[in-house]
């Protein structure tokens, strides 16, 4: 949610952004598959990059320590910053960033996991680098997002990527210097009715710095 083709998009979609089960059942299912893969505990700082409004964020959060949640989309996190008030959570932080073109924080995290924000950011090579930085020793990042696709999911004028190959994306976060990352299948949407209708797999990759 973060160098989108259409800044004003996650604005103006914010406050019904929650409405959808899909959105709430992908981010429960990406929340599980963290949790399966990663030792979460309360002594570990974690950031979600492209946060949104937060949904895979509080799946997550009764088991983590701190969190910092950025984006760079001012609606998203007022409606965030309106449920962490409204839950009455006192480890959760909103944050306005887009590392692309922010300065990096000072903070530093055992955890980052961002879900469905990796093909909006057109340099992926750079942002992998930032969060590369912003990581402890051996602390761990999870991205979710779409597998490689047609262009389908999002349909034309989209100029992000049209989802990741599962072995380009591994290089790209080698080279950016990672330990090998694993990838597993944590959900699937689908578009369209009848034999038009598409499955868009979700995969979860987990890597070390």
């Amino acid at each position: 949610m973060t160098d989108t083709p259409s800044p004003n998009h996650f604005d103006l979609h914010a406050a019904t952004w929650d409405a959808d089960p899909v959105k709430q059942a992908r981010a429960l299912a990406v929340g599980k598959g963290i949790q399966s893969q990663v030792p979460l505990s309360p002594r570990m700082g974690a950031l979600e990059y492209g946060c949104g409004t937060g949904l895979l964020s509080f799946a997550l959060q009764p088991q983590l320590g701190h969190i910092t949640l950025a984006d760079s989309s001012e609606g998203m996190l007022a409606v965030l910053n309106d449920k962490i008030a409204a839950k009455r959570i006192t480890n959760m932080r909103a944050s306005k960033l887009d590392l692309l073109t922010d300065p990096l924080p000072p903070e530093r995290y055992e955890l980052i996991y961002s879900l469905m924000t990796l093909h909006h950011i057109r340099d992926t090579d750079a942002l992998l680098r930032s969060l590369h930085a912003l990581l402890t020793p051996s602390g761990y990042l999870c991205v979710a997002d779409l597998d490689a696709e047609d262009g389908s999911f999002h349909g034309q004028g989209f100029d992000g990527h049209n989802g990741f190959d599962r072995r380009d994306l591994a290089a790209k976060v080698e080279s950016a210097g990672f330990r090998t990352p694993g990838f597993t299948t944590v959900f699937s949407m689908t578009k369209g009715e009848g034999s038009a209708q598409t499955a868009y797999p979700v995969f979860l990759m987990v890597a070390q710095k």
